[in-house]
């Protein structure tokens, strides 16, 4: 069994009836659907900006410029949109009916020029109040989100032309105004000549000033010496003031409580002149006590011996000689040391009561005679203070006179000085006015006075000093062009994926015959190939002739969709024959893979780390760079390797699809009922 035999074979089969061919058919379409279709939806889509109605609102007042122009900026930018037709404006009353109407979706976005719009255009032309001009613009992600990247694009080219024209028109202000300095400078050249002249009868006048005010010095030197003697006089009458008033202060201070010690003293004595007189009458009543109680014991004992002699118990000799003993005893018995000794103690208190009676009687006068005394002191700390104050006063004045003096006489060496350094500033002054008026004459004719055609030249350049020139090597030449590689790759690989939902990737019947296994994997792969081929074919002529694409090398761009059509087919049949059902599933997450890893819009550098190794080892990111440079007229030299490449990725695909053919030479139970059935 031939490999041309097994493939013919399995194409009878898919196209034994009428439905069979049909399907067949419709799985050629299928790239046509998907690349072919959505080319020409987005071939170009921003030649269509005219269909979005967009929301155009004025408010702009305009200005008066600084040399009384008007400006109405406001009005030209709205007339230059409208006229432009880049999308369909709609003028609208008020910045809050546009932003609802965006809100809405009534308006796709709104672009509201402020009323103060014209008047920051030309506030540049003042220092203080210089604002940027604002344009406002509405936008809602929720009507398209790529819309707000068109609008930017958009508002961007309108600030850079309103830009450019104020900028031009202020560099011509600009330029005049140095024309204004060169008149003013020839001015000021004739000024600065007539201020040297004055200033030369400046220098003669400061020179008879410094004359002057010598003398001046000299005067105020001589009275400073005199009133230097007058302060040393005066400080030493304040130190002498001084002293007095400070003893007086003192004794005053000292004598200030003597009143009141005085009378606490008189009060003291009183008080201990009547203790002193009870302390006597006490002793003499104690006195008297002893005595009687002496008296009457010895009376006692003489009635004793009386009833004692009447009883016949004693004798008239023996009462008698009792008695006597009595009063020898008594008298030099404690009791008489005691009476002698308290009637001694009681003669010396009656002398101390009389003392302290003296001593009261004293302190009362001295008590009255202190506030007098208080009194005399306090007057005269008093006048010693009011001294002092006066010589103080009297110091004071005479520094201050003398401070006075001597900044009189240090004004009158600095005026002194100050002419002298006026009169030699005064004859610098001459020689730098004569130099100022010669240098403003030469700058004069140094600063620009440029004419109308040199003015309007360097406003020109200096509104827009830098111009970009673009050179495209390749380029495509619409939106559609620029999104072809992709999407003609990417439909390739989805109607390949298709082919394995009707076409076995290998027969039963080839996998029972005895012919070799790479036989039956080439013989299964060649009906994958076929109709790939056929939708790349397709593809391509629909694309080139229908669509417009006009690529730079149409030919070799068919023959590289071939090549790339062979890569596929090879890889999607071998997968696909050797997982089986699952194998779909693989396809299906390669095709994910290579969605956001072959750069088909934004370039693959700017995609995650890991996806870059997935761009580096599928095909279709190599597919997408070959096509993009066979269609725009780029460098071929990297079309060589990369059907070298899509050559490489064919022989994986029959590498797989053999030695699938292997594993299915030998049937198993799975074989007869497989878990997932296709």
């Amino acid at each position: 069994m031939t490999v041309l035999r097994l493939a013919r074979s399995e194409l009878k089969r898919m196209t034994g009836g009428l439905l069979p061919k049909l399907t067949i058919l419709a799985l050629t379409m299928v790239p046509l659907l998907y690349g072919a279709v959505y080319l020409y939806a987005n071939w170009d889509p921003y030649g269509n900006l005219d269909h979005l109605d967009a929301a155009l609102v004025v408010e702009d007042t305009g200005a008066t410029a600084s040399d009384g122009t008007r400006l109405a900026a406001g009005t030209k930018v709205a007339d230059s949109l409208v006229e432009g037709n880049v999308f369909h404006w709609v003028p609208v009353a008020s910045t809050e009916e546009a932003d609802q109407g965006v809100s809405d979706g009534e308006y796709a976005f709104a672009l509201k020029i402020p009323k103060d719009f014209s008047a920051n255009l030309v506030s540049p032309g003042s220092f203080d109040s210089a604002s940027q001009a604002m344009l406002n613009v509405t936008t809602n992600d929720a009507n398209n989100y790529l819309l707000s990247t068109i609008v930017d694009k958009l508002t961007t080219s309108v600030h850079s032309t309103v830009a450019t024209e104020v900028g031009e028109e202020t560099a011509n202000q600009l330029l005049t105004g140095f024309g204004t300095i060169h008149t003013r400078m020839v001015q000021a050249a004739d000024g600065a000549g007539r201020l040297a002249d004055g200033v030369v009868q400046l220098r003669d006048g400061a020179t008879g000033l410094q004359e002057g005010t010598s003398s001046l010095s000299a005067g105020a030197d001589d009275l400073y010496a005199g009133q230097l003697k007058l302060r040393d006089g005066a400080n030493q009458l304040t130190d002498g003031a001084g002293q007095l008033s400070s003893g007086l202060s003192v004794l005053k201070d000292k004598t200030a409580s003597l009143p009141t010690d005085t009378q606490t003293l008189a009060t003291g004595a009183a008080q201990v002149a009547a203790g002193n007189a009870q302390l006597n009458a006490k002793f003499q009543d104690v006195a008297v006590q002893l005595e009687t109680a002496d008296q009457g014991l010895r009376t006692r004992v003489i009635e004793s011996n009386t009833r004692l002699v009447a009883a016949g118990v004693l004798t008239q000799e023996q009462a008698d000689s009792v008695l006597a003993d009595f009063d020898a005893t008594a008298a030099s018995s404690p009791v008489a040391a005691a009476k002698a000794k308290v009637q001694t103690d009681a003669a010396q208190i009656q002398q101390l009561a009389d003392g302290a009676e003296s001593v009261s009687v004293g302190a009362a006068q001295l008590a009255a005679g202190t506030p007098e005394l208080k009194d005399a002191v306090q007057q005269a700390s008093s006048g010693a203070e009011q001294l002092h104050t006066g010589a103080a006063t009297l110091a004071t004045g005479g520094q201050a006179a003398l401070d006075g003096t001597a900044g009189l006489a240090e004004g009158a060496r600095k005026l002194d000085a100050g002419a002298a350094q006026l009169a030699s500033g005064a004859a610098t002054a001459a020689d730098g006015s004569r130099s100022l008026a010669d240098e403003l004459g030469k700058g004069a004719g140094q600063v620009p006075n440029p004419d109308d055609a040199q003015k309007s030249n360097l406003s020109r350049v200096m509104a827009d000093p830098v111009a970009v020139s673009n050179v495209s090597q390749a380029k495509a030449d619409s939106y559609g062009a620029g999104l072809a590689p992709f999407f003609l790759t990417l439909a390739l690989w989805i109607g390949i994926f298709m082919l394995v939902q009707v076409m076995r990737p290998i027969t039963q019947r080839a996998l029972a015959s005895n012919a070799p296994s790479w036989k039956i994997a080439v013989g299964g792969w060649l009906p994958f190939l076929a109709v790939s081929a056929v939708q790349a074919t397709l593809l391509t002529l629909v694309v080139n002739l229908a669509l417009g694409l006009n690529p730079v090398h149409p030919v070799l761009m068919w023959l590289f969709m071939l090549a790339a059509a062979t890569a596929f087919s090879a890889l999607i049949q071998g997968i696909v024959a050797l997982l089986g059902s699952p194998g779909k599933l693989v396809v299906l997450i390669l095709l994910v893979l290579q969605l956001v890893s072959s750069g088909g819009t934004f370039p693959w550098q700017t995609t995650p780390e890991p996806l870059h190794v997935v761009h580096q080892v599928l095909p279709m990111g190599y597919v997408v760079t070959g096509m993009r440079h066979l269609i725009y007229g780029a460098d071929l030299s990297m079309i060589v390797p990369t059907v070298l490449g899509l050559l490489g990725y064919t022989l994986l695909g029959a590498v797989l699809s053999t030695l699938a053919v292997r594993r299915n030479k030998y049937w198993t139970l799975k074989t007869l009922k497989p878990e997932i059935a296709a």
